[in-house]
């Protein structure tokens, strides 16, 4: 089947802000002909930006069916077509499904990155989730709810690494959740909870795995928030903690050579 023009792009709005948006994206979103937004997520400025007479589409109201008989219809017409997804697409996005679709329909795309809810969370936060001699690893995960979890990557499994854990789409399981963390990490683990990251109404709740359900619960928040564990987040340095090799003066790299130590007269 022959291929049509690349006229169907997947753009990441980023995780609110509409500025967070990459250039590439808004460059897209001001020449599409058809746009088809998440719009239970995605922040109402970013349509400001479509051109005159773009038409839209709230994908909060469609199936899969109808979403993909609108982006493969406008697209076999050769109109450009944006499908705004929340955050990063790739990140429970559900754009396989999407893609799939437009390739049996011979039909090319493009997919724009954007800023996921875990690096927005972590912006706010002020935080960096890897720190020599605490962790070096991120893992994105979720709680089994309707869609399940391979057994392997159950929270309490995952928790055995004592990483730092960006949790989506479980705030509203935060007993079970923390049951199963519980498996991995102590009970004076930090735990950041954030509402919205970058929105108007942001929250941040801050606690450890030991007081961080009775927060949530009284805050009343249930949805719309990342959840992020791990020592690596702590209010408080931790004492395992070391300064990056990246500026240490006695460390060579490509781009600058080790300065020499010094050693102070007597302390041979």
């Amino acid at each position: 089947m022959s291929s049509v023009k690349s006229i169907v792009r997947f753009v990441g709005a980023g995780p609110g802000d509409p500025d967070l948006i990459t250039v590439k994206g808004r460059r897209y979103v001001t020449e599409a002909d058809v746009v088809v937004y998440a719009g239970s997520l995605v922040m109402d400025k970013h349509l400001e930006y479509c051109k005159e007479g773009a038409e839209l589409h709230n994908s909060a109201s469609m199936d899969l069916d109808e979403i993909m008989a609108v982006m493969v219809g406008a697209a076999k017409a050769g109109r450009n077509i944006v499908r705004l997804h929340t955050g990063d697409s790739a990140i429970y996005g559900a754009i396989r499904e999407q893609c799939d679709r437009l390739d049996i329909a011979g039909i090319e795309y493009e997919v724009v990155p954007g800023v996921t809810a875990a690096l927005a969370a972590a912006a706010v936060l002020k935080k960096e989730l890897t720190v020599p001699g605490v962790t070096q690893s991120v893992i994105i995960t979720r709680l089994e709810g309707r869609t399940p979890v391979p057994e392997r990557e159950k929270l309490a499994a995952l928790a055995a690494h004592g990483t730092t854990l960006c949790i989506y789409l479980s705030i509203s399981m935060m007993d079970k959740l923390v049951e199963e963390l519980s498996a991995g990490y102590g009970p004076d683990t930090p735990v950041a909870v954030v509402y919205r990251a970058t929105w108007p109404d942001e929250t941040i709740i801050k606690g450890t795995l030991e007081d961080i359900a009775e927060k949530v619960a009284a805050s009343g928040i249930d949805r719309h928030a990342i959840i992020v564990v791990g020592r690596a987040i702590g209010d408080r340095p931790d004492p395992n903690a070391e300064e990056s090799k990246l500026y240490d003066a006695t460390f060579t790299h490509a781009h600058r050579a080790a300065k020499p130590t010094t050693t102070k007269k007597g302390s041979e």
